[in-house]
């Protein structure tokens, strides 16, 4: 069974798919992906479990945390997995660049794979692709737009104009 909850926080309504054992996906309110969701899975709201995650990421946004640790499940290609790893591996208040992800994952000319794997992300604060911006340290884009990337930025104290 597929289940669902929601909280509204400072950067806006967030929403969340999990199992009983795990977050599969986090969306924001207006967000496509939560629409092919509804559509392709019947879900229904569970507060019971969705309260703690919730609660985690409200921390997160409030700065009062500084790492979501819920279970998830993810789901992808081995390369997306490899990127996701990757971007789980940034510390708290850095950024890399695309070019820096390929790099480290032992694929230098994997930029733009990269950067199709940021895009389709399923859980882009858990798996912080906020984190990750242009060469020429620019913000570029954001499955919740370049706003809501520099504001999660700036929760971390990390300014980029």
């Amino acid at each position: 069974m597929i289940f669902y909850d929601e909280c509204n926080t400072i950067i806006g309504c967030l929403r969340f798919v999990f199992k009983e054992d795990g977050l599969l996906e986090q969306v924001l309110l207006n967000d496509d992906r939560w629409h092919a969701l509804v559509t392709k899975h019947k879900i229904k709201r569970n507060h019971e479990i969705g309260n703690p995650i919730c609660q985690q990421f409200q921390e997160y946004i409030h700065g009062d945390r500084k790492q979501i640790d819920v279970p998830f499940e993810l789901t992808g290609t081995p390369f997306q997995k490899q990127t996701w790893a990757a971007l789980r591996s940034i510390p708290y208040g850095e950024i890399r660049s695309y070019s820096e992800i390929a790099t480290f994952i032992g694929k230098p000319k994997a930029t733009r794979a990269v950067g199709h794997a940021n895009a389709i992300n399923p859980l882009p604060i858990l798996i912080p692709c906020h984190r990750v911006i242009g060469k020429n340290k620019k913000l570029t884009g954001y499955a919740g737009g370049t706003d809501k990337k520099k504001q999660l930025l700036l929760i971390e104290g990390v300014m980029i104009y």
